[in-house]
């Protein structure tokens, strides 16, 4: 077994003793917040996973040695639905993503690093996706570009890449939560500055249950 190989095998071991502790689970009655972020979380995972071989080539071409990195996506629990739906059996992602993948929560990727560190990517790739659903009031003023009602709030979804090199990247996309659905406002903000509004005629994406 390489090193990237072992790393991975301790982590899903570690994730797995850790949620016997604090289980990770859906909460008990599923609401129409829960769907629609793991409608957003499942859409924007399916590329990403998909993207797995060319990953494993840029980590490669960074130098390493062995078969390849583990790759370690960090998510939330309806991430972490939403990925084990894509990579049920009758999925076409699963042969991509191979037996060199693990989803686990932040808390748990933080905690298996503090012991067995990899700051230099020798070992694994890290992906995250995540919906930021509770943004304070305090913070809308970067967004008046796009109003939303009484009643409405704003999420961010976050996503990115580390360990790459060439494909690294890291982006958040706001979206409008009406309680319930949500909808795309703009992909690619920056956070910390207030926003342009939009092109005129620009169509948005939505996820979320309706009924």
């Amino acid at each position: 077994m390489d090193a990237a190989k072992e790393w991975l095998e301790g982590l899903r071991s570690f994730a797995a003793d850790h949620r016997e502790q604090r289980p990770v689970a859906p909460p008990k009655e599923v609401d129409a917040a829960w769907h629609a972020e793991r409608a957003i979380l499942g859409a924007s995972l399916a590329t990403r996973l998909a993207e797995s071989e060319a990953i494993r080539a840029a980590w490669l071409q960074r130098g390493h040695a062995g078969a390849g990195p583990a790759l370690v996506l960090t998510t939330s629990p309806a991430g972490l639905t939403a990925v084990a739906s894509l990579l049920d059996g009758a999925s076409d992602l699963s042969p991509l993503v191979g037996d060199r993948f693990v989803a686990v929560t932040e808390l748990e990727y933080r905690l298996w690093c503090i012991k067995h560190p990899d700051e230099a990517s020798t070992r694994h790739v890290n992906l995250w996706s995540w919906v930021k659903t509770s943004v304070p009031p305090q913070r809308w003023g970067e967004f008046a570009a796009f109003p939303i009602a009484d009643g409405e709030s704003y999420w961010l979804h976050r996503e990115g890449m580390a360990g790459a090199g060439a494909l690294d990247r890291r982006a958040c996309h706001l979206w409008r939560w009406n309680g319930r659905h949500a909808s795309l406002l703009r992909a690619f903000v920056q956070e910390g500055r207030v926003l342009p509004p939009s092109a005129p005629g620009r169509s948005s994406e939505s996820a979320g249950c309706e009924g």
